[in-house]
């Protein structure tokens, strides 16, 4: 995206910190949407990265920031991603993963032919394909892409939708890769108190992983060359169970790490029974989907350098550095 003005939203995040770098390294003219409690961040990005503070839930202001930044292109990363804080504040989900976004593609409409991307989850739901949601949280990423592909429809806005698997790296994640280096990194560091010993939910559950940089990578790749209305799925194309991981990365440690490893082997079966119900759910979709590998995109980074790197974030001070 060579030359092009691209506003990311969510630019503070975990994803959102290094798709700033990537498409500020690319030549884009990149705007890092800031929410007012985030500034810190921004010492994180490269010189020439302009900042544009928003509160995404206050529409006026949206309205403001689109016609004052007129970007060629969004892609919106913001939103709130925690399944057990959904229950405990459902309506916050709501107006942070679908109203903001509301806000956003109603701003949009002033520039008709700039694209915009959003970033969708994995844990959506299919309305009439299954029961109803497992989750609040998975209740506002189904409406928001709902709303999102249908605005798109309606006032024949170029919308995308992204679908990553579970991202890892470095950086400020709270995913289970980042929790369990940083109970790796404390054990290191630590190693005469006693830590409580880190639990898996389950050894055998299957995850899909990939890095981060590769995940924005494949945004560029879906704004540049993917079609209008689509969803795109990015994934590393191999699932792996939690126990194989957690090996991986106990395997760099430099001293005992307590842990608990979870339920026994009944837990393998119904993994795999859950795996194939996403591969269902996914083939009876409605709304044309595609996997991003369709536009050229591949993977470079693997599974051992990833794991590698979050350590290494972790290491440096216990909040890290972008490698």
């Amino acid at each position: 995206m060579t030359g092009q003005r691209l506003l990311i939203t969510g630019a503070g995040g975990f994803t959102g910190q290094h798709a700033v770098r990537l498409f500020s390294a690319g030549g884009s003219e990149v705007i890092a949407v800031l929410r007012p409690q985030s500034t810190a961040a921004s010492t994180l990005f490269p010189e020439g990265v302009k900042i544009y503070v928003c509160d995404l839930s206050d529409r006026k202001a949206v309205a403001e920031m689109i016609k004052q930044t007129a970007p060629d292109a969004v892609l919106h990363l913001a939103g709130k991603n925690s399944v057990p804080e959904s229950w405990l504040n459902p309506l916050l989900y709501m107006e942070t993963n679908v109203m903001a976004t509301l806000y956003l593609l109603e701003a949009m409409r002033s520039l008709p032919s700039s694209r915009i991307l959003v970033a969708g989850s994995r844990l959506k739901f299919k309305p009439g394909v299954v029961a109803g949601p497992p989750h609040p949280y998975s209740l506002s990423k189904t409406i928001e892409e709902l709303v999102s592909l249908a605005w798109g429809t309606l006032f024949k806005q170029p919308v995308l939708l992204a679908e990553p698997c579970n991202l890892i790296g470095p950086g400020p994640s709270t995913g289970f890769c980042s929790l369990l280096a940083q109970h790796i990194v404390r054990s290191e560091v630590q190693p005469d108190e006693e830590i409580p010993p880190f639990k898996l939910s389950s050894r055998y559950a299957l995850r899909d992983f990939l890095d981060v940089r590769d995940a924005v990578r494949a945004y560029d790749y879906i704004l540049r060359k993917g079609t209008n209305g689509t969803i795109y799925r990015i994934d590393s194309g191999k699932q792996r169970e939690l126990g194989e991981i957690a090996e991986q990365m106990l395997s760099h440690s430099v001293g005992p790490v307590p842990m608990d490893w979870g339920p026994a082997d009944a837990e393998r079966a119904i993994s795999e029974i859950a795996a194939t119900a996403d591969k269902k759910v996914h083939s009876e979709a409605s709304t044309p989907e595609a996997d991003v590998s369709s536009l050229g995109w591949r993977p470079e980074i693997g599974l051992s350098q990833s794991l590698m790197d979050i350590l290494n974030y972790y290491r440096v001070n216990g909040e890290g550095r972008l490698l």
